[in-house]
């Protein structure tokens, strides 16, 4: 079964604040969801389906379901880190394909600023089966993307000014958004300044954390049609899970490489045809890393690639996360996966930031990575189309 044209995004909310102390998740959750519904143009009572990842209080679905006053006959709380909410994406395209449901709410919740669990730092984490071989020697969050960092600049010949050049294009585009974190453009020279955080990579190599949140509603393409406004259909989706294989494993590579074919297959697209992409922006390499393996470019040429503005929108060769992504804007809970769907959809209706609103987008491509790039991570790829009025 293919889930092209099976469903469509019609309502996105993220929470406009970064932090968050004076509310409890469960009311963050509440507000995005009430945000997304309302753009949606859609209400709770409409809402048949419930989807969030593994860390939303208590009983996940069931404890939200009763907070939200939902009547669901459809529920799901897939646990994939911060692609969590791509993949709840096609689990829900796939539920209303099969007449399992007709509007689906993801929301996320996270307060990492204000009391949350730090990167890396839940109970459940902690609690992992290799934490104990990994977590006891030192291998931070910063640290296991730092070692595939290295590996690359020791395979390919990749640099920390070519990394830096991928922070200075978020930040271009973050000067743009009133609600991100870090707004102040920065140089190549600047980042390459600010201090290590773990060899090679710089401080404003890594993502901001702040607390937030942001929600999607997905709904048969029917419904989304009678609702009378631009939406995004889902033209693709591909998920892979990649772990360390008992350490027979290339940091060089992400789960990308196999789930970007699939999503580019199903979507019946090639990377040539896509006009903006969100790609998952922990610390820069993970973004290099992601766009060879979609395939926007031979694996070991990223670093060529992303030099001189190609990714600064609108007139790069590769426009990328217009609201600054999680380098500048906003890694809502240490999960970076719902941002990168919400400024997608914005993009395919028009309602980027004109000044890096990418003209004529009609194909946007989505890309979540959760965990580790040197350890284990669950890649989730979206394409989406425009969908008229």
């Amino acid at each position: 079964m293919t889930l092209r044209g099976a469903a469509s995004i019609v309502g996105v909310f993220e929470h406009p604040l970064r932090e968050i102390p004076d509310s409890t998740l469960t009311e963050i959750h509440a507000d995005v969801a009430i945000g997304a519904l309302a753009d949606a143009g859609l209400t709770f009572a409409d809402v048949d389906a419930y989807f969030c990842d593994g860390e939303a209080p208590g009983l996940g679905p069931l404890s939200m379901a009763e907070y939200l006053g939902l009547r669901c006959r459809y529920a799901d709380s897939t646990e994939l880190g911060g692609s969590s909410y791509l993949a709840h994406v096609g689990h829900a395209a796939a539920a209303i394909a099969a007449g399992k449901c007709d509007v689906a709410l993801i929301t996320l919740a996270g307060k990492p600023r204000t009391g949350g669990a730090s990167p890396g730092g839940n109970r459940s984490f902690l609690a992992a089966p290799e934490a104990d071989f990994e977590l006891l020697w030192g291998a931070t969050v910063p640290a296991q993307y730092a070692l595939a960092a290295r590996r690359h600049m020791y395979e390919f010949g990749t640099t920390s000014a070519q990394l830096a050049e991928i922070k200075v294009a978020a930040s271009l585009h973050a000067q743009h958004n009133p609600d991100a974190f870090l707004r102040d453009p920065v140089t190549v020279e600047q980042v390459l300044s600010s201090p290590i955080v773990a060899d090679p990579l710089h401080r404003l190599d890594c993502c901001v954390v702040t607390d937030g949140g942001g929600a999607l509603v997905v709904v048969r393409p029917e419904i989304a049609r009678d609702l009378g406004r631009a939406s995004a259909q889902l033209l693709g989706h591909g998920e892979a899970l990649k772990h360390s294989d008992n350490g027979r494993i290339d940091v060089t590579v992400t789960g990308a490489a196999r789930s970007g074919p699939t999503a580019f297959d199903e979507a019946g697209v090639t990377p040539a045809d896509v006009d903006y992409v969100s790609i998952y922006d922990s610390f820069t390499i993970t973004v290099l890393e992601t766009i060879e393996d979609l395939g926007f470019c031979d694996k070991g040429d990223g670093g060529r690639f992303v030099s001189d503005g190609a990714l600064v929108s609108p007139a790069g060769r590769l426009p990328f996360n217009t609201d600054g992504g999680g380098l500048c804007n906003n890694h809502p809970g240490n999960r970076g996966g719902m941002t990168k769907v919400i400024e997608a959809v914005r993009q395919l209706r028009g309602e980027a930031h004109p000044a890096v609103q990418v003209p004529e987008c009609e194909i946007a491509l989505a890309h979540g990575t959760g965990a580790t790039l040197s350890g284990r991570m669950g890649s989730v790829t979206l394409l989406l189309g425009r969908a008229d009025a």
